[in-house]
C-alpha cells in the first residue's frame, strides 16, 4: 500500500509538474518488476472492483484493506491528477507500453466501438462478482499468468496475444478491455489538474497528435457551426436525450431474459441442475469420479441445494436487469457525446482518453524551447515562451 501510493504521487509529479518520458519510463519499469513480477500482479486495482462488489452485495464478506486501497487510491488521484495510475504504475500497461515499437493509429469510429467494451466487461465482472460466481476479471486476466510464469496454456497464448499486438497498436488491453480504466476515465474526464502539452502557445505543428499512439489527442475546434447547423445538433441531442430511457429499459429487459442462461455459471445453480437431470435417471457408468462426488453431495443436502439455487438465480434476474441497463446507459451517453461541441484553440489531450504517457512533451518544439534544447527562432512562434522558463500552466 505504501509503495503504491508513492508511486502514484511519483507518477503525477513526473507527468504534470516534471513532464519527464525519461522519469515515466523508469517508474514504468520500476512497477513492472515490483507489482508484476515481484508481486505476481496481486494486489491489482483492475481485479479490486470484483472485491468491492461482492463486500457491497454479500455483507459476510470481509474486505481486505490492501484490496479496499488498492481500488481507492487510484480514483482518488485520478479525479485530482488524472490517469496517473496507468502511465506508470499499472504493472499491466507498463509490460504493454514498453513492447510498443511502431504504433499504428486506430481509426476514430474503431476507437469509439471498441470504447464500449471496457464499461461492459466492467459491468459483467461486477455482476458475477456480487452475485457470488467468481472473479471473472482476474479469472481471465492474461497479463499475471506472464507475471508469475505460470498459468493456463490459453492464458498465456492470450497474454502473448495482447503483447504481439502491443507492438503496433499502443496498449490494447488497456484501451479496449481493462474494467479499471473505464472508471479511471469516468473520474479523469472530471480531473482538476491534466497533462498540458504545450508549456504556453502551441504552434499547432501536430507533432504531439502524431506522436500519441493512443489517439489521445483532440485538435482544436472548429470555428463556430452556422444556426441552421446548431439548430440541427440541438433536435439531434434532444431525440437522443428521449432514447436514452429506451436504450437503458431495453437493455434491461434483455438483460434479465438471459439472466437464467447466466446463472447456470455459478456453482450451487450449476450443482442443482445437475442434480435435477440425474434424479430418476439411470445411474451412468462414463461420470467422472468429481461428478460423481457431487452428486452424492447433492442428494444428501437437497433440502438446501433447491432453495439455494432458486436465490441464485432470484439475484441473477435482478442483477442481469442491472447490468443490461447499465450496457444501455452507456450506449446511450457515448451516442450523447457525439453532440457536444468543445470550444478548443490548441491541440490538448483527452481528459478521459490520456494515459499521461508523456510522450508528446519530447516532440513539442515549445516543450524544447523551454527546456533549452533547441534555440527560439521568430519562424516556431511569435509568442514562444522563453527558453529555461518554468510558466505556471506547466503544472496544470
Amino acid at each position: 500500500m505504501g509503495v503504491l501510493i508513492a508511486t502514484l504521487g511519483l507518477a503525477s509529479w513526473l507527468v504534470l509538474r516534471k513532464r519527464s518520458r525519461k522519469g515515466v519510463m523508469a517508474l514504468s519499469i520500476f512497477s513492472l518488476l515490483y507489482f508484476g513480477f515481484y508481486r505476481e500482479g496481486c494486489v491489482c486495482a483492475i481485479g479490486s472492483v470484483q472485491n468491492v462488489a461482492l463486500a457491497l452485495a454479500d455483507s459476510r464478506y470481509a474486505l481486505p484493506l490492501a484490496v479496499l486501497a488498492f481500488f481507492l487510491a487510484p480514483l482518488v488521484t485520478a479525479l485530482f491528477f488524472g490517469r496517473s495510475f496507468c502511465a506508470a504504475v499499472c504493472p499491466h500497461g507498463a509490460i504493454q507500453d514498453l513492447v510498443l515499437v511502431k504504433p499504428i493509429p486506430v481509426p476514430r469510429w474503431l476507437e469509439q466501438g471498441l470504447g464500449v467494451l471496457p464499461f461492459a466487461y466492467l459491468g459483467a465482472g461486477v455482476l458475477f462478482a456480487a452475485t457470488g460466481s467468481g472473479f471473472v476479471i482476474c479469472r481471465y486476466d492474461p497479463f499475471v499468468p506472464i507475471f508469475r510464469l505460470t498459468g493456463s496454456f490459453p492464458l498465456m497464448v492470450l497474454g502473448i496475444g495482447f503483447l504481439l499486438v502491443g507492438l503496433f497498436i499502443g496498449r490494447p488491453y488497456c484501451r479496449f478491455l481493462c474494467p479499471y480504466g473505464a472508471l479511471l476515465r469516468l473520474a479523469s474526464a472530471v480531473s482538476k489538474w491534466q497533462p498540458r502539452i504545450t508549456p504556453d502557445t502551441c504552434t499547432q505543428c501536430r507533432l504531439c497528435e502524431h506522436s500519441c499512439p493512443f489517439g489521445a489527442i483532440n485538435e482544436p475546434s472548429a470555428p463556430s457551426p452556422q444556426p441552421s447547423v446548431v439548430a440541427a445538433e440541438r433536435r439531434r441531442f434532444v431525440g437522443l436525450v428521449v432514447l436514452l430511457p429506451i436504450l437503458v429499459a431495453a437493455g434491461a429487459w434483455i438483460g434479465g431474459r438471459f439472466s437464467g442462461a447466466a446463472s447456470t455459471l455459478h456453482p450451487t445453480v450449476k450443482l442443482a441442475e445437475l442434480h435435477l437431470e440425474h434424479q430418476g435417471a439411470p445411474a451412468k457408468t462414463n461420470l467422472t469420479k468429481a461428478t460423481t462426488l457431487a452428486l452424492n453431495r447433492a442428494a444428501n443436502s437437497t433440502a438446501e441445494l433447491l432453495p439455494a439455487a432458486v436465490e441464485v438465480r432470484r439475484k441473477f434476474g435482478l442483477a442481469g436487469a442491472l447490468f443490461g441497463g447499465w450496457i444501455g446507459l452507456v450506449a446511450g451517453f457515448r451516442l450523447l457525446g457525439f453532440s457536444f461541441w468543445q470550444r478548443r484553440a490548441d491541440f490538448e489531450p483527452d481528459r478521459a482518453g490520456c494515459l499521461g504517457c508523456a510522450r508528446c512533451f519530447e516532440y513539442c518544439p515549445q516543450e524544447l524551447i523551454r527546456r533549452g534544447l533547441v534555440p527560439e527562432l521568430a519562424s516556431v512562434s511569435p509568442g514562444a515562451t522563453k527558453p529555461g522558463s518554468v510558466p505556471g500552466s506547466s503544472s496544470a
